[in-house]
This record gives C-alpha cells, sequence and structure tokens, in this order.
C-alpha cells in the first residue's frame, strides 16, 4: 500500500469531521456530487449545493436536514452559461452570508455524447468543454482568494481515464477532461508556493450513475460501485491530511480496494 492510499484508509477510518468548514459541491443533485454533499453535511460541514435545477437542489437540501446534518445553502447556477463575472457574484454571495470558503469540490460534468471526431455535433462539443473545463477555470479562479483565506483550502478536481488514456469516440468528454488534467496539474505548481489552498485529483472510474449508463448502456449496473462508495474518494480529498498530498491524482478503486468497502459482483 502506498504512501497516499495509506493516509486515505487511515483517514476515513478516523472518521473526519468537517465542523465549521464550508465546502462547495458543484454538481450536487445527482451522482458523486449527490452523496458527497450528503456526506459531508453528515460530517459537520457547511455545504454549499450548486446546481441547475433549483427544485433537485431543494430535495438534496431537505435530505441534509432531515438527517440531521448541518444546515447548508442553495446556490442555483447554470454552468452551461457560466461567465467569470456571475463566478464573482457567487464570491460575494458567500462573503456576505459565510465570510469564507473551505473548500471546493468539482464534480459536475457532462458527456457530451460518444461521437467520433468526423461527425461530432458542435453544439455538444461546446457543451462539455464549457461545463467540464471551462466553469472549473472560472469558478477556481474567481474562487481561489477566498480559499487562499482559509487555514486550510481544497479544491478537489473529478477527472476520468480517458482525461490520460485515449480512446476513440470519447471525444469533447475525454477532450475536457485532459485539459483538466493539465490545468490541475498547472494550479497546483502554481499554488505550491505561493499558497497555503491544496489541489487533489480524483479518478472515480466506473460509478453506477446516469452518466455512465449513458456512456456504457450495455453495462450491468451492479457490477459497478456505488456514487456513496466511490465518494469518499472526494471526501478525503477535502480533509487537512490532504494537503500533504498537493497535486497528486488517485484512482478511487485503489482506495475502495484497499479500504475493503466494494467487490465487483
Amino acid at each position: 500500500m502506498n504512501t497516499l492510499i495509506h493516509s486515505m484508509v487511515s483517514t476515513l477510518k478516523a472518521n473526519p469531521q468537517f465542523t465549521d468548514r464550508v465546502i462547495l459541491v458543484t454538481g450536487a443533485t445527482a451522482g458523486i456530487g449527490r452523496a458527497l454533499a450528503l456526506e459531508l453535511g453528515n460530517r459537520g460541514a457547511t455545504v454549499i449545493l450548486l446546481g441547475r435545477n433549483e427544485s433537485e437542489l431543494d430535495v438534496v437540501y431537505d435530505a441534509i436536514i432531515g438527517s440531521g446534518g448541518q444546515t447548508p445553502a442553495i446556490f442555483p447556477c447554470d454552468l452551461a452559461t457560466l461567465t467569470s463575472e456571475q463566478a464573482e457574484t457567487l464570491v460575494e454571495y458567500l462573503r456576505e452570508n459565510f465570510g469564507r470558503l473551505d473548500g471546493i469540490a468539482h464534480i459536475a460534468g457532462i458527456l457530451g455524447g460518444r461521437e467520433p471526431i468526423q461527425s461530432h455535433r458542435p453544439t455538444q462539443w461546446d457543451l462539455a468543454i464549457q461545463i467540464n473545463l471551462t466553469s472549473i477555470f472560472q469558478l477556481t479562479q474567481a474562487l481561489l482568494p477566498l480559499l487562499d483565506e482559509s487555514r486550510s483550502g481544497r479544491i478537489v478536481f473529478a477527472t476520468s481515464s480517458v482525461g490520460v488514456r485515449i480512446e476513440a469516440y470519447w471525444g469533447a468528454y475525454a477532450v475536457s477532461k485532459a485539459g483538466l488534467e493539465m490545468f490541475a496539474g498547472i494550479l497546483s505548481q502554481e499554488l505550491e508556493n505561493t499558497s497555503s489552498t491544496r489541489v487533489f485529483v480524483v479518478n472515480p472510474g466506473g460509478t453506477r450513475t446516469k452518466m455512465r449508463a449513458e456512456a456504457m448502456p450495455g453495462e450491468n449496473p451492479a457490477t459497478l460501485p456505488s456514487a456513496e462508495v466511490v465518494a469518499d474518494a472526494f471526501l478525503y480529498g477535502l480533509t487537512e491530511e490532504a494537503g500533504a498530498f498537493h497535486g497528486e491524482r488517485v484512482n478511487a478503486r485503489d482506495f475502495m480496494d484497499a479500504l475493503g468497502t466494494w467487490t465487483a459482483s
């Protein structure tokens, strides 16, 4: 077991709490984003739920309250049309209502269609690049000053195997994730000696989500771990302990194997 995986296992077994921490989760209405938001709320965090559909955000809000979690906040936002100016309104909202931000979990993403480059729909290409990459730049750039005011600011990115491994027909999704890998790497180097904010990258692998079903329609979902199990890897990335692994990338499957939380059926 390598040092990172050992830290992840020992930290999660110690049942980390997030009391008095304010953490933004994008894509909070479904899949890994929803699972992570619920877990953070139950562990004492004030979760800022960011998503496009306000009624679905309300459902997650009520679920956190219903389970006895810390009262979250809702910030409706369509990443497909986000601008840098609009990202600044989020900064203002956080400063006015909470006075701080301790972490960002960039979970939101879309598939954009598994299509050959030659016939890839330009609208889907543009949408995937905007949501999966450009909006992450916009939010991160705007929120970094606020994160830097935290004693242990954390940024966690959700990547993909096809962001580092060339595979036909993954189109804009793979290109956006490849860009994200580079973005996270550059950012981590730039923050190394200038900031206390730390970066962590998680490849969730195949997960029992709607996006995975869209990408692999013939796959048996029972062979995949749930979003709740995979979310633990992202949870670790928001802990103080994760700061020792600034800029590193982990495959959630390696972590789950070591923790013993999931076995393929």
